[in-house]
């Protein structure tokens, strides 16, 4: 379906932007409108926005001082909006794009059009790391898991043209539900946070559970050595993206493949795992949604629980950094790290880990190394996550500071 010569794209400038708005209006007949389901987009988070136009040769115009305040790729709308119409049932017009202020790493928008909501994610623009911002295994990884225990959104669309978008993206259903961005959950009553506490790590240990090679992930990851790579993985994205020296990286860097677990395991580690990439019900401390599976792989699922759990481990000033409000260890109904461990292993049907220390001091480099490539993002403009990106960014060496002291305070031949 050809968008007609007499679309319309509008917009304008906000300077406290966080996010990115396109309207985009044409003449296309209707059709008929199915039923959407929505992740709603917070509504008093500012949003930047762009004037945009299609001249009568259906060429999208940007004036160069929009590029430069939006620091982002900029899209081709139409090719866009053809490229849907032809693949997806119910595209009509008008077809609005409004970026998620949230995310540093593949910019995401939400897709709104009459009657129906889908969600856009894709690959940022400009020079990018090494084996980073890996779309297309988010797109295989959220159709393996479709029909499993874990909750995801359906996946519907893959596109590697980027003629299409200006870069690869997936297109996936809008998924009705809360994402809480504060670990210390201040709106939530104490009842209320222990239960979405405990549904978070019932959820990923259901993840852990699932056999990877039955839902067609047996080459999604070598299932050895996985702590080893990551050891190497996030020193070469460090080094690449390393824009100031972090001493305390240089010592992890040292420290941690002399440390390496002797015992193996492999599961599908979801490699992010933490509350604001969780989607609860309405009124329900339920998960309904695992989000931003860029990092997922098969990997050691003790890794994936230190991650989970580094809110509960790390100084204030980082989970202020992160979005927190509080230190949760001592927060009313939050539970400690004890009882999360435990809420893990009774679902996982394990033992649960005594010893955490060199998960967690993995867990912390690889924050920091994270933190880092969004502020070498920063640096050559194509970062996603507007101011949010920058005071992430700032947190990299009180990752790493934190991960080192873990690793300092390790016994000597504590494997």
């Amino acid at each position: 379906m050809a968008m007609p010569p007499a679309a319309r794209i509008a917009a304008a400038a906000d300077s406290h932007a966080s996010g990115f708005r396109l309207e985009i209006t044409t003449r296309a007949p209707n059709s008929a409108i199915r039923p959407a389901i929505a992740r709603p987009m917070p509504r008093d988070e500012p949003v930047m926005m762009a004037t945009l136009s299609v001249n009568s040769n259906m060429r999208a115009e940007f004036g160069p001082r929009i590029a430069q305040a939006s620091r982002m790729p900029l899209p081709a709308p139409t090719a866009l909006f053809d490229w849907l119409a032809e693949r997806l049932p119910d595209i009509s017009e008008p077809l609005t794009l409004r970026q998620f202020p949230s995310g540093q790493s593949n910019p995401t928008f939400a897709l709104e059009m009459p009657g129906k909501r889908l969600v856009l994610r894709a690959k940022p623009g400009g020079p990018l790391l090494p084996s980073a911002h890996q779309i297309e295994r988010e797109f295989r990884v959220l159709g393996a898991l479709r029909d499993t225990a874990v909750p995801v959104p359906r996946v519907l669309l893959l596109c590697s043209d980027p003629a299409v978008w200006g870069t690869p993206f997936y297109i996936m259903e809008y998924l009705e539900g809360r994402v809480l961005t504060d670990p210390a959950l201040p709106e939530l009553a104490p009842a209320e946070r222990r239960a979405l506490y405990e549904s978070a790590f019932t959820t990923l240990a259901d993840l852990h559970r699932i056999d990877f090679r039955a839902v067609g992930l047996a080459d999604y990851g070598r299932a050895e050595g996985y702590l080893a790579r990551q050891v190497s993985r996030w020193t070469t994205q460090y080094r690449a993206s390393q824009t100031v020296p972090i001493p305390s990286m240089d010592a992890l860097i040292a420290w941690l493949p002399e440390h390496l677990p002797a015992h193996d395991e492999a599961a599908i580690a979801h490699g992010d795992y933490r509350l604001p990439n969780l989607m609860f019900a309405f009124g329900q401390p339920q998960v309904t949604g695992v989000l931003d599976w860029e990092l997922s792989t098969i990997g050691h699922p003790l890794l994936d629980l230190a991650y989970a759990l580094l809110m509960h481990e790390v100084p204030l000033d980082i989970v202020r950094g992160m979005g927190g409000s509080a230190a949760l260890e001592g927060v009313p109904g939050i539970p400690n790290s004890v009882e999360l461990i435990a809420v893990y292993a009774r679902r996982a049907q394990r033992e649960p880990p005594t010893d955490l220390r060199f998960f967690l001091a993995l867990a912390l480099f690889r924050s920091a190394a994270i933190m880092q490539g969004i502020r070498q993002r920063i640096i050559v403009g194509n970062a996603a996550g507007g101011p949010q990106a920058q005071a992430r960014a700032a947190l990299a060496p009180l990752f790493a500071e934190a991960g080192w002291r873990l690793a300092a305070a390790t016994p000597a031949g504590n494997r």
